[in-house]
């Protein structure tokens, strides 16, 4: 096996889940923002900002499924049966979210398809967290198989994991409805956002915190000397960037929140390559112990390369025909 292949692979996935997470994240985040929303009338305006874009979102989360099963069949084999009950609450999620998206603008009555819709994007967010947390916490492997038991993924450091992407996403919604949206939702938004980003860097910290505690080799990759002189600075990125983003949440700017939103989301998927890598099923294999054969890497490449500027190339001329804010009572056309 060429070595260098399963570093390009993994390099692919990452960009894969990292687009995915930003670009669903908003309109997941949405979802999770229904309730909190003064009428039907505003939710329908919520809606309207993400509908051109949340089908096409999802389009990374494929490529990234499809990568793993395909470049490492070793990672899948354990992952999922150690993570079948979240992901399939994640999927089925997604499944009735997207239904409810579809169904709500011809319902005549909305209230049930917005509640719908408020649950599977919660759901979809909270297991998203929660299978991101039992990789970082460990998945128990013997023999290059999974060894657990069917629910341990329902621990406490999963768990906090899944709330606080739900915070993540949902503070991605709301800078989105103040960069998309006028009027009274646009107004909420700022003030849930506030609330919001003071809550992400909480689990942020929190997460930072226990994960050296709970895991040794973490605590290594961080704090050990010459790798503290080189890491440090993510930290204190990570604040400033949350002290600019309360600012212009504070000073009535409409884009700044709404990027710097995206930039702690890299920042902690940057804390997160940090700690882990190489591992893809952490602590035991590595992208190299479950990569697929070189000839299946390089056929599969040659797919990726050829598919990935259509992709790039669609979102880019979507993003920018439905550019400008969404109004009461308007929608794009």
């Amino acid at each position: 096996m060429e070595w260098y292949l399963p570093l390009i692979w993994a390099a692919i996935i990452a960009i894969a889940v990292v687009m995915y997470v930003v670009m669903d994240g908003f309109d997941l985040g949405i979802g999770i923002l229904f309730p909190f929303a003064g009428s039907e009338a505003e939710r329908d305006q919520m809606m309207r900002s993400i509908a051109p874009f949340w089908d096409g979102n999802e389009t990374w989360l494929v490529l990234g499924g499809a990568g793993l099963f395909v470049v490492f069949p070793g990672a899948y084999a354990v992952i999922m049966p150690a993570l079948y009950i979240p992901i399939i609450v994640m999927l089925v999620s997604l499944v009735f979210r997207g239904v409810a998206f579809e169904f709500r603008t011809v319902s005549r009555s909305k209230t049930g398809w917005s509640l719908v819709f408020t649950i599977g994007s919660g759901l979809a967010a909270f297991a998203q967290g929660v299978i991101l947390g039992n990789l970082i916490q460990g998945v128990t492997v013997a023999n290059n198989a999974f060894a657990g038991g069917a629910f341990d993924w329902a621990r406490p450091f999963p768990v906090l994991c899944g709330l606080g992407v739900m915070a993540g996403y949902a503070l991605l919604g709301a800078t989105w409805l103040v960069m998309k949206t006028e009027g009274a939702v646009a107004r909420r938004a700022r003030e849930h956002a506030k609330a919001l980003l003071f809550a992400v860097i909480i689990f942020m910290a929190a997460v930072s915190v226990w994960t050296p505690l709970m895991q040794p080799r973490i605590a290594e990759r961080w704090f050990s000397v010459p790798n503290i002189l080189y890491l440090w600075p993510v930290p204190v990125i990570t604040a400033a960037v949350a002290f600019f983003a309360w600012r212009w949440l504070e000073h009535g700017y409409d884009a700044p929140p709404f990027l710097a939103a995206i930039v702690l989301f890299l920042l902690g998927y940057l804390g997160l390559v940090i700690s882990n890598f190489p591992y893809i099923v952490p602590p035991t294999l590595t992208i190299w112990d479950t990569a697929a054969s070189t000839p299946s890497q390089i056929f599969m490449l040659f797919g990726t390369l050829f598919l990935l500027p259509i992709i790039l190339g669609y979102i880019v001329m979507v993003y920018w025909l439905f550019r400008g804010k969404v109004r009461e009572g308007e929608s794009y056309h």
